[in-house]
């Protein structure tokens, strides 16, 4: 329960985080984002809806891997268990993720100021490094595999791939939406102010994905463990 409630204060902690972040000046009631609705023309939604659509979304998300962490500390406890190593080509995926969530928040920055030029390359070097994230990922699982690793041989393993794979799939779920803003801005008819919240929600949602993943690797390292211990000695 402990470690449940940690997770989720840190998840927390992140969403407010970016939601005190938000510009105080701004006027959202003069930025909008287009969604088809069923039998109607292309309307538009507010973007603090779409915002808090995507806030409550990562809450779910930030919840439902709480519970597989704490599901993780509690299989430590079984004889059957033994760690899992950590491969060197994590490091070099945590880098490309951390660079392509740079790389988004500065298209984010470059799209408020509706540079076109940079907005282009930006967006590009947020995709093609997420992309080597995911190559990098699966490049990890077949060296844990060669080196006899494999998923069914003890918990630690089945919960390396579960919960990377977890986060791989969310991953690439936003993929899908920063290629579709990608294309657009790639397209000569579209303006800046059109691209502005769909590249506003794909950094949100990158820096989110990118804490999480940073989480789960101090947890596979070993790290986790120690700042557990921590709390629970503050807290008992």
């Amino acid at each position: 329960m402990n470690v449940t409630l940690i997770f989720l204060a840190a998840v927390a902690a992140i969403i407010f985080w970016w939601l005190s972040g938000q510009r105080l000046t701004s006027k959202p009631w003069l930025e909008t984002g287009s969604v088809q609705l069923p039998g109607a023309e292309r309307q538009r939604l507010p973007a603090p809806a779409v915002k808090i659509g995507l806030f409550v979304f990562l809450g779910v998300v930030g919840a439902v891997f709480s519970l597989a962490v704490s599901a993780y500390f509690m299989r430590m406890a079984s004889t059957d268990w033994w760690a899992t190593p950590v491969p060197r080509l994590l490091w070099v995926n945590t880098t490309a993720l951390a660079l392509s969530s740079a790389a988004l928040q500065w298209a984010k920055r470059e799209a408020e100021h509706g540079r076109m030029e940079v907005l282009r390359p930006a967006l590009a070097a947020g995709l093609a490094l997420a992309i080597f994230f995911l190559i990098g990922q699966i490049q990890a699982w077949r060296e844990l595999t060669a080196a006899g690793y494999v998923l069914a041989d003890n918990p630690s393993n089945s919960f390396f791939y579960m919960l990377t794979g977890l986060h791989g799939l969310h991953i690439l779920g936003g993929l899908a939406v920063l290629a579709h803003t990608t294309v657009r801005a790639f397209s000569t008819n579209v303006a800046p102010e059109r691209l502005r919240l769909s590249v506003d929600l794909s950094a949100i949602y990158s820096h989110f994905m990118l804490a999480v993943w940073i989480l789960l690797f101090a947890l596979f390292a070993g790290w986790a463990n120690d700042f557990v211990d921590l709390c629970r000695t503050l807290l008992s």
